[in-house]
């Protein structure tokens, strides 16, 4: 593949619902424009997208895939992006750096969820769409019906620029309604005719409502239409192609990918009302505390954001770059504004799914991969020396499920902790903590499909085999009313003993307050040099665990009176007899279990707000309010304990069909009812046995 300026380049994203054919329509393009010579089909694994085991073993894509084609003069950088709503990121990351996103609809299944969710963020970035009808050629397939479904949740800005021709086994071709002229490919070739008998009628008058809708964007054309003077279709392309690029108009044309039907004239589309690099606005940048616009300019300074980290046993870690300006050259040296450190980009490659070819440019606008950069990560913006500005990436969504690892070969602590690393880097939708209280390495991502994926990959990426355990909820405890006790250790083995006696006062604080020392001890009770040891061993009983076997918090202990010995006292007498008298103290204060309770804010729409209401009263949620959100959604807002959001993420899906999503975050720890305190001590101590 040879340089092409910015201009003749089109940047397109192909997003959808899982199954809707975004992975064989970029096989088809790739087919049709002569990159491969033979189609692969993603049931025997074989397409070019799909090309990581793990995605043929699960019959989905799992993450964004590079198929750069041939039109003409023109280049158009495919981004094949994952269906399943575990991978979300991945569409995210593809529609950062495309200029037009193909929204891939099936004609057997129509609008589904994840179509909702890719539209969404598609307008969120105020971002042209033009919609594909996917899979005519299947039983049940249904054109008009789609359509309907399109326009009722998209809007009047769906314009239909084709019609089939033929009902599903016996689909051939399309109609033209912008050159009213009909499209066959019955010979494994695009014929041109005229619009077959029994849909003339129906076609124009689909033809007349497009030409109006058009021109109306116009104010010329509109004149000119309203005294009789009928636009060509070149006019109306032009005219089209600006509603396209301003995203008030989003074509919608149709075919086949598996059977090669019309994927000609969708490559032809993209490349004629496609919108470039040079029609989109500018980035902005952060440069210090200020923000500044950077056009897309092959002439201005060499600027590119890392969209992506791949993770290649043979090369090495590649960067995905999408050039924000100026031209990158092998060899460039650029700095990353994150760490100030100089990088240099060695060699430039062209992906093409696992393929890489070199290339001696990328211009601004381009999607380029550099392997073996030093320390660079998804996000990082590269800039000139004296330009250290910051280019703002796709928002990553917070996971929603996560699942505690362990190695299954002993020793293996710190290569699981590596590896982790590792695929984090790879996949900005994982996360990796280690849990200090309940000693426990945490993986955390979109949900089980997603974290399934990434235990096969660390085993076949790393070598690392682990064991799956629930997440420990990390429980409290503190006490209900004031106490008092007497701690004493006193120990003789001959020569110098151990002595020690402190006359501890427990009472309950706010919740959230912590832990509270008092020193209340006069006359010299307990000396000096040891009140601190006292301190220190008060804190290691309360970490230790209480009755029953979790941190004590929120408590004030009073050290009021003690004895000592001039010979046998030590900090380490202190220290013993300050940890005996709490745990005694302690019993008698009527220890009470606290949980974590977290805040969630579920949105859904309006039909299923009964349905998750009824789910977060049967959690023990609380709910505090719900409001109004973006078109028919509801916001609830509930606190929740945390140990009945373990599985959240599946059941909110199951009871929304896949509709609603949710944030989470700690809100505070509150006391366990006494019921569910005695069936949970139950089973930790049946565990422990």
């Amino acid at each position: 593949m040879g340089n092409v300026p910015s201009g003749k380049i089109r940047n397109v994203a192909l997003v959808g619902h899982g199954g809707s054919g975004k992975t064989s329509l970029a096989e088809a393009l790739l087919f049709s424009t002569g990159a491969i010579t033979r189609p692969g089909r993603t049931e025997d694994g074989t397409t070019v997208c799909d090309y990581e085991p793990e995605e043929h073993k699960h019959g989905i894509s799992i993450s964004l895939a590079l198929a750069p084609v041939e039109f003409g003069d023109m280049r158009i950088n495919v981004i094949d992006t994952p269906g399943y709503a575990d991978f979300v990121n991945e569409v995210s990351a593809a529609l950062s750096v495309a200029d037009l996103a193909i929204v891939v609809v099936s004609a057997v299944e129509g609008v589904e969820v994840q179509t909702e969710v890719a539209w969404r963020l598609a307008e969120r970035l105020k971002l042209p769409r033009l919609i594909f009808v996917n899979k005519l050629d299947r039983e049940r397939a249904d054109f008009e019906r789609t359509l309907e479904q399109l326009r009722s949740l998209f809007g009047a800005g769906i314009a239909p620029l084709e019609l089939p021709i033929g009902h599903e086994a016996s689909f051939r071709g399309v109609a033209d309604l912008l050159t009213d002229t009909a499209i066959t490919y019955e010979t494994g070739k695009a014929v041109t005719g005229s619009i077959p008998d029994e849909m003339e009628e129906f076609e124009h008058r689909v033809h007349e409502a497009l030409v109006e809708g058009i021109v109306v964007a116009d104010d010329d054309l509109m004149e000119r239409y309203l005294e009789g003077d009928v636009p060509s279709p070149q006019e109306l392309e032009a005219t089209l192609a600006h509603g396209v690029a301003s995203g008030s108009v989003f074509p919608v044309v149709c075919g086949s990918a598996t059977k090669q039907v019309a994927i000609d004239r969708l490559a032809a589309f993209i490349s004629e009302i496609g919108p470039s690099p040079l029609d989109r606005p500018a980035t902005i940048v952060q440069a210090g505390d200020s923000t500044t616009e950077v056009a897309v300019d092959p002439s201005g300074p060499p600027l590119a954001r890392v969209f992506k980290t791949i993770a290649d046993p043979y090369v090495g870690r590649i960067s995905l770059l999408h050039v924000l300006s100026g031209t990158l050259k092998p060899d460039s040296v650029l700095v990353n504004s994150r760490t100030r450190s100089e990088e240099k980009l060695h060699s430039l490659l062209m992906l093409r799914g696992k393929e890489s070819t070199p290339v001696t440019e990328a211009q601004a606008g381009d999607i380029v991969a550099v392997p073996k950069l030093t320390d660079v990560q998804t996000g990082d913006t590269l800039a000139p020396k004296n330009m250290p500005v910051h280019a703002e990436g796709h928002v990553i969504a917070p996971p929603l499920l996560s699942i505690a690892l362990k190695p299954r070969a002993k020793g293996d602590e710190d290569k699981l902790m590596t590896a982790l690393h590792r695929l984090q880097e790879e996949d900005g939708a994982l996360t990796v903590r280690r849990e200090d209280e309940t000693h426990q390495t945490v993986l955390s991502g979109m949900g089980d499909t997603h974290l399934q994926i990434a235990c096969e990959r660390l085993h076949r990426k790393y070598g690392v085999d682990v064991e799956i355990e629930l997440v420990k909820v990390p429980y409290r405890e503190t006490i209900s009313h004031q106490a008092e006790a007497e701690g004493k250790y006193k120990k003789q083995t001959g020569g110098h003993g151990q002595y020690g006696v402190c006359n501890l006062r427990i009472e309950p604080l706010d919740r959230g307050t912590g832990f509270e020392f008092v020193d209340a001890v006069v006359g010299g009770a307990i000396p000096r040099q040891f009140i601190a040891a006292v301190e220190k061993g008060l804190q290691e009983a309360m970490s230790s665990g209480g009755a029953f076997g979790f941190p004590v918090v929120d408590v004030r202990v009073t050290c009021f009176d003690g004895k000592y010995h001039s010979v046998d006292s030590s900090e380490m007498s202190f220290k013993m007899a300050a940890s005996l008298g709490f745990r005694e103290a302690l019993h008698a204060a009527g220890p009470v279990l606290l949980e974590p309770v977290s805040r969630v804010e579920v949105t859904v729409p309006s039909a299923y707000q009964g349905d998750v209401l009824g789910d977060l009263n049967s959690r023990r949620g609380r709910v505090l309010g719900t409001d109004s959100g973006e078109g028919d959604n509801q916001v609830v807002l509930a606190l929740v304990p945390t140990s009945e959001l373990t599985r959240y993420a599946t059941d909110l899906r199951s009871v929304t069909g896949g509709r609603g999503r949710f944030t989470v975050a700690h809100e505070r720890y509150d006391v366990v009812p006494q019921q569910i305190a005695e069936r949970l001590v139950k089973q930790l101590e049946a565990a422990r046995a």
